[in-house]
């Protein structure tokens, strides 16, 4: 009777022994897969074609051999993390532009449109170094963009901030300050402020739902009472970290009817990075450091905000 040797477990066999009755092995192409068959006793030359032990790691890695696939990636393929969501969509609005200079400087004759652009650009650089959100700006080089446009751009995209960087004139005014919007102005500097600015004005409408005309007003309501409170939130993160870098502006959360504030699902606040009709802030603003040093202020308060 012929002796049959057991493979140890978890090796396998490949051989050209033909499929048997009551055997569980498989013909390929290369042969067949079979338990371990021993050579019969006597036999003067072992067979070319004799079984090969294999181990279980072995074997596995003949079949991805044979599929074209690298172990690493089957690994990988088995351990695939679920996808994560998408970082969180930050807007940057470099206030002014193209034709539209903003407030042309009384010492230098610096313009508004090309300090905030260069103060827009640097804070978008810090914030994707430190990889916690994405960004995207409304312009990127000196050309004119409507405030309906500029809302709309941060609609559109879903973002879940906007910031408006303005170095604005004002008699006697200097510092950093900080606006959200209100449909009362908190004093007349911020109304004047926000009359200059709001040379164009459209804000968008909420996607609501079909519900009754009353339902629909509760919802607005309170995605809008959610919104101005992030707002104020922004506001007072913002106050901390600039007050930790630059003058600022007394009272310097303030709150007007800044057109750009007014998409009504986005938290949005409006940045006064000093006046530019104020002789020591038109000289800092012109300064690339102390921009930088503004820009970093920004990023520590929009990353606050981000981390609530």
């Amino acid at each position: 009777m012929r002796r049959r040797r057991r493979v140890p477990p978890g090796r396998y066999t490949i051989g050209s022994v033909a499929r048997r009755r009551n055997r569980s092995d498989w013909r390929t192409t290369y042969g067949s897969l079979a338990p371990y068959d021993s050579p019969r006793r006597g036999t003067p030359k072992p067979d070319k074609r004799a079984p090969v032990t294999l181990h279980r790691r072995q074997f596995a890695a003949l079949i991805l051999a044979i599929a074209g696939i690298a172990p690493e990636e089957a690994l990988a393929q088995g351990r695939r993390p679920a996808r994560r969501a998408p970082l969180p969509l930050v807007v940057l609005d470099a206030g002014h532009g193209g034709r539209d200079p903003g407030t042309i400087g009384t010492a230098r004759r610096t313009r508004e449109k090309i300090i905030t652009l260069a103060a827009t650009l640097e804070l978008k650089r810090q914030l994707e170094r430190g990889g916690r959100c994405r960004v995207a700006v409304t312009r990127s080089r000196d050309v004119f963009v409507s405030l309906g446009r500029r809302v709309d751009f941060a609609r559109q995209r879903q973002a879940k901030l906007f910031v408006s960087l303005h170095a604005d004139s004002a008699p006697g005014a200097r510092g950093a300050s900080v606006y959200t919007l209100n449909d009362r102005a908190s004093d007349a500097l911020s109304a004047n402020l926000a009359r200059r600015e709001n040379d164009a004005d459209r804000a968008g409408g909420l996607n609501i739902p079909p519900v009754s005309l009353e339902v629909a007003r509760i919802l607005i309501s309170l995605v809008q009472a959610e919104t101005r409170a992030g707002s104020d939130r922004m506001a007072r993160l913002t106050v901390d970290s600039l007050g930790d870098a630059v003058p600022l502006l007394p009272n310097t959360h303030r709150q007007a009817g800044f057109a750009v504030l007014k998409a009504p699902d986005i938290p949005s606040v409006l940045v006064e990075m000093g006046f530019l009709s104020d002789a020591r802030d038109e000289a800092a603003l012109r300064r690339p450091d102390h921009r930088a040093k503004v820009a970093q202020a920004l990023a520590r308060g929009i990353h606050a905000f981000l981390a609530a």
